[in-house]
């Protein structure tokens, strides 16, 4: 989506709205003249605001705005109807977004501002570092950072950045998301994500997000890749490490797997390490200390025919005491390998 695609139907409204004043004997200001901060300023004495058509003079369901925003919204309408470019109308932009961070259009308009007049774009890093600590949780922050590290073709500072955020949120999504970004941008696969990642898992060894960015590094489109030998021996014992502190904490275990697929090694490879964790050969109270490494035997004795009547076991084990919550999909699995099915 371009601004003119956007701007377009701003400026169709914006005559509409003009139209029903001028018969009316209203103007924009007289609707705005109580509320003040762009009113009252000098700066805007040129500008005829473009207060929201709701539906005519009885809406069906109008929005509750503040004042303040509904004045600074309806400037943004009429700067934007000029395709004004202008220090004023970037302000302008940086009030809405203190107000309301998630309004796409006024981020697309910030951006073709800051285009417009080759804007210092470090001094938007910085006021983009203040607003993102402030709205943790934006999409819109995030992809107008890419625009602006984009343009700078610069990644100085950002993993600082990055690091703080994380110090408030290590799961983040929209911040991965952007890591990411950083990584394939700037072609950043090489120890040092890896190192962050794997201090992130030691501070937190559950982060799901940090070992799906591990996975995306090592997988990633720069070799040394996971196919190499040494990669795929260094990932595995990563992931068994990582298994032997938490043996119930699923994310080492789905590393493992996507491993171990990615590499086209069978599950089976992995026996003995599982048999660690889990056997369906013994009474003991601890002979299975995890679900997931049981869910996985069950695999391997599922694909070997001679074996089916240990997978049956082992889903038996899950389904009536270390997972039942899913009892009817291990009993489905169960069923399936009855039918002489091996479910995927």
């Amino acid at each position: 989506m371009t601004l003119l695609m956007l701007v377009r139907p701003i400026k169709q409204s914006a005559h509409l709205i003009q139209t029903f004043f001028d018969n009316n004997n209203y103007s924009g200001r007289e609707i705005t003249a109580a509320m003040g901060k762009y009113s009252d300023d000098s700066n805007w004495d040129d500008i005829v605001p473009l207060p929201q058509d709701d539906g005519g003079p009885n809406p069906l369901a109008a929005i509750a705005y503040t004042d303040e925003y509904s004045e600074a919204m309806s400037y943004l309408r009429a700067v934007m109807a000029k395709n004004e470019m202008s220090e004023r109308a970037l302000s302008l932009t940086e009030d809405i977004i203190d107000m309301n961070a998630a309004h796409y259009t006024v981020w697309l308009y910030r951006s073709e501002i800051l285009k417009a007049l080759n804007s210092d774009l470090v001094k938007e890093l910085d006021w983009l570092n203040e607003t993102a600590l402030n709205h943790q949780k934006n999409y819109q922050i995030w992809h107008h950072r890419q625009f602006v590290v984009d343009r700078l073709d610069s990644c100085k500072g950002e993993a600082d950045f990055i690091s703080q955020m994380f110090e408030l949120d290590a799961k983040n999504y929209h911040v991965w998301s952007y890591r990411q970004w950083l990584v394939r941008r700037f072609e950043l696969w090489d120890q040092g994500e890896l190192e962050a990642t794997e201090k992130l898992i030691e501070e937190d060894v559950r982060n799901n997000s940090a070992w799906n960015h591990r996975f995306f590094l090592v997988s990633g489109s720069k070799p040394p890749k996971i196919e190499d030998k040494a990669v795929m021996d260094r990932e595995i014992k990563f992931a068994h490490d990582a298994i032997r502190k938490a043996p119930q904490n699923q994310s080492p275990w789905n590393y493992l797997r996507g491993i171990i697929t990615a590499v086209k090694m069978p599950v089976s490879s992995q026996l003995h390490f599982i048999n660690e964790f889990a056997t369906v050969e013994s009474e003991n109270e601890d002979a299975v200390k995890s679900s997931h490494a049981l869910d996985l035997l069950a695999e391997i004795y599922a694909a070997e025919k001679e074996q089916n009547d240990k997978a049956v076991k082992a889903y038996d084990l899950l389904a009536s005491k270390y997972d039942p919550i899913r009892a009817n999909y291990w009993a489905y699995l169960k069923d399936q390998l009855s039918q002489g099915q091996v479910a995927a």
